[in-house]
């Protein structure tokens, strides 16, 4: 691989997010008809009792499956795609009685090789019963993987349960299985286990008898083991057709799962350990509304505010009755309230949630957000100071007592030769890259980024009567600093984006708007569920004197939201970060770098970031910087303080001990030397790329968010990046780093020539602004 070579833009606006992250996509799949509906149900109940945080799509092959069955089947799982096969494409094999159910089943299973839309297929029989964690199934991700046959010879697999990746999902595995079945040339009365075995003839990954347990091998009623995972009822005799003679054990397992859909929400509700969202508010949304139990609310609500959707948190515990002394209910709707700037409701909760030890300390400072979130200072330390008296160690607490006393920089110039400034000022210890932004945009208009020419405006803070009036006393107002696209950040009800701007107060400013590099930071997996958003967008885009994106991943997102006509008024502005080396007054590159490559992961939505992943992300980061290590020092550098987490990992894990710098404690200048002295920067955080980049030093992104892809392909290097997902991560990312550091100077050049194209876009729009601004 060469780094200095050209490649063309990648064409992201018809690209989905998976495809930009290598985020798998993973389904379970089951055939099912009227006659095993009973065991398919069973199956479901206990693959969310039995693995309560997993919620993957459920593949449901069928040709004859009344609507009633339907809606009973997807009554007990939210992700249900269903999908009628078609048995006329067997008639030409040889074998097997097609009136036969199993032979029928057999050749239906088959379709599961034909599905496209994901990289792991698991396949489960209906006659099946998970009673153990799927974990280590989730995250295989080489080969064909199965359980050796019980009766047959341990060279032959067992179909009851197949984990498929993505190379045998593909037309021509699929050819072979066709050729195979037309030819006769299999074995078994089950003939999808004929054909795979004959086609595969052995060269299958197996798996432990535990995960494809059949019940054969309890024969004369033994207990089933304490360690299986899926239990299998093989032969003719099912347990919901009265089962067989000498098996008691084993049913009784099944019966555990044969109960009614009140009994089931219950259970899951009152499953052990973490629940998946969408499990949780599928079955907790009717158990709610048939049962009225307020914990179950409460469960649910917090379930929408870690999704955000804090109205449907609202309406569900609005349904219920809290009694006054249930503190943890009246905190998590204050919570939601608040969120949805329902403001005084959400003081009236919270108010009733401190009588509680427990719930005190947050439901104070929550409190004391809001005080800080109206512009009330003394309040908001007033309500920060009592949950730090309830618990001294409280984090968010200290966080906003130190907003509150934080004394605001007195303004030095006259407002009439000032611009107003909305971003999101980052605390001390904040995020790093977040903390550079509002300084870097304000470079984009010049050299002077102090509050003699700018008044600041937190983004997070309510722009009411008072703010409106400032900042019509200014020359403009500039919106920019960060992905402030995001809908949970800091949620709000007046825009549900990070800006807590009411339309009428965006309407009524009569000063130019413009909008600067913001960036759509929705994650793979994250939407914006709320009309609101695209309401207070569709209001911001008609204001905006100028409405500038940092990539064109962001405009094509923002774009899809807008009507015709708004749509040519979003424009390109790279993130001012990416031009540093153009934008800091008296910049020089520096005289020598130090021997090292600097190394980020980030951990916020971490769920959303690795999937089922993160062990095969971490082992893989272990190969690299073991490879990259013996060429060059590599250093862990940390944006925020979750950063350090791959430094622990990586020594707890796999015994490496990497030198943690914690930049959130940098100031800016120092933030841009570190990186602008280092050789290579591989980074997850979108700046711990563009800050470097911008500085003149070679990235590899971590692609764990669209975000990143977009950057790369505006710059034409999408070689500089590698997915967290990357079945060879640790080999590429070694192979990618080891040629930029043996090809430094080109690669620097090129670096330089890069971001020489992004300067000229600042540099026009630059000019545009200045118009706009009359200056």
């Amino acid at each position: 691989m060469t780094t200095t070579l050209s490649t063309p833009a990648t064409a992201l606006p018809a690209t989905a997010a998976h495809d930009l992250t290598g985020k798998r996509r993973i389904a379970f799949a089951s055939y099912v008809d009227e006659n095993y509906l009973p065991g398919f149900l069973v199956l479901l109940r206990s693959l969310a009792l039995s693995n309560p945080s997993v919620c993957e799509d459920f593949v449901v092959l069928y040709d004859d499956l009344r609507p009633g069955s339907i809606a009973k089947i997807h009554a007990l799982h939210p992700r249900i795609v269903l999908r009628r096969v078609n048995a006329e494409h067997y008639d030409s094999y040889k074998k097997g009685d097609q009136d036969n159910y199993l032979v029928r089943k057999a050749y239906f299973i088959l379709d599961v090789f034909r599905i496209r839309e994901y990289d792991t297929i698991i396949t489960l029989d209906t006659d099946m019963v998970v009673l153990g964690d799927l974990g280590e199934l989730l995250k295989l991700r080489e080969g064909l993987a199965a359980v050796p046959q019980f009766f047959y010879g341990q060279h032959k697999l067992n179909s009851g349960l197949l984990v498929i990746q993505r190379e045998y999902l593909s037309d021509e595995f699929c050819a072979r299985l066709d050729a195979t079945g037309r030819s006769g040339d299999y074995e078994l009365d089950k003939h999808d286990q004929g054909i795979l075995n004959a086609v595969l003839n052995g060269d299958f990954v197996r798996l432990d008898a535990r995960y494809n347990f059949v019940k054969r091998r309890l024969s004369g009623d033994l207990p089933v083991p304490e360690d299986t995972a899926i239990l299998h009822f093989t032969g003719r005799h099912k347990p919901w057709q009265g089962g067989e003679s000498g098996y008691s054990q084993a049913e009784d397992r099944w019966r555990e799962f044969q109960m009614s859909d009140a009994e089931f929400h219950a259970a899951y509700l009152n499953s052990s350990g973490g629940l998946h969202h969408d499990l949780l508010v599928h079955y907790g949304t009717p158990h709610v509304k048939r049962t009225g139990n307020v914990e179950y609310a409460r469960k649910v609500a917090a379930a929408h505010i870690a999704a955000g959707d804090y109205q449907d948190a609202v309406d569900i515990l609005s349904s219920v009755r809290i009694p006054l002394d249930e503190a943890w209910p009246h905190e998590v709707l204050g919570h939601a309230l608040m969120s949805v700037s329902r403001y005084e409701e959400a003081k009236a909760q919270l108010l009733l949630a401190t009588a509680a030890p427990n719930r005190a300390a947050t439901a104070y400072a929550r409190l004391a957000q809001m005080a800080w979130v109206h512009g009330d200072n003394a309040e908001a330390l007033k309500y920060a100071t009592a949950g730090l008296a309830v618990d001294p160690t409280h984090r968010s607490s200290r966080l906003w007592a130190q907003r509150a006393a934080s004394v605001p920089a007195q303004e030095l110039g006259a407002p009439e030769d000032q611009l107003a400034h909305v971003a999101f000022y980052m605390d001390r210890q904040g995020n790093a890259g977040d903390k550079l932004l509002p300084e870097t945009v304000r470079l984009g208009f010049g050299a002077d980024t102090t509050s003699r020419r700018w008044h600041s405006v937190h983004a997070h803070r309510l722009f009411d009567k008072a703010a409106l009036e400032r900042v019509n006393a200014r020359r403009g107002l500039v919106i920019g600093g960060g992905g402030l696209f995001i809908p949970d950040t800091m949620p709000n009800g007046n825009s549900a984006w990070q800006w807590n701007v009411p339309d009428e107060h965006l309407r009524a400013i009569d000063v130019p708007i413009m909008v600067y590099a913001v960036g759509f930071n929705a994650f793979d997996g994250q939407s914006y569920r709320a009309g609101r958003f695209r309401e207070s967008l569709r209001l911001l885009v008609e204001k905006s004197a100028f409405f500038g994106l940092r990539n064109h991943g962001s405009i094509a997102k923002v774009r899809a939201m807008l009507p015709p006509h708004l749509q040519d008024k979003v424009r390109f502005q790279p993130c001012p970060t990416t031009v540093s080396r153009q934008l800091v007054p008296g910049w020089t590159d520096p005289s020598y770098r130090e021997d090292t490559v600097l190394l980020n992961a980030a951990y916020d939505r971490a769920g959303l970031r690795f999937g089922h992943d993160y062990g095969h992300f971490l082992a893989e980061m272990a190969k690299a910087v073991r490879a990259i290590g013996a060429h060059t020092e590599v250093r862990c550098v940390a944006h925020s303080l979750d950063d350090e987490k791959i430094a622990f990992d990586l020594r707890r894990e796999h015994g490496i001990s990497l030198p943690v710098i914690p930049m959130y404690d940098f100031d800016n200048d120092e933030i841009r030397d570190l990186y602008a002295k280092t050789r290579l920067v591989i980074g997850m955080r979108g700046h711990a790329g563009m800050i470097p980049f911008g500085v003149g030093t070679p990235i590899v992104s971590l692609i764990s968010h669209p975000k990143m892809a977009y950057f790369l392909a505006d710059i034409e290097r999408p070689e500089w990046g590698v997915s967290v997902h990357d079945k060879n991560l640790g080999a590429v990312l070694t192979e990618r780093a080891i040629d930029i550091l043996d090809h430094h100077a080109a690669t620097v050049a090129d670096v330089h020539e890069r971001q020489q194209s992004l300067w000229k876009v600042t540099e026009a729009n630059a000019a545009d602004i200045r118009a706009i601004l009359g200056a």
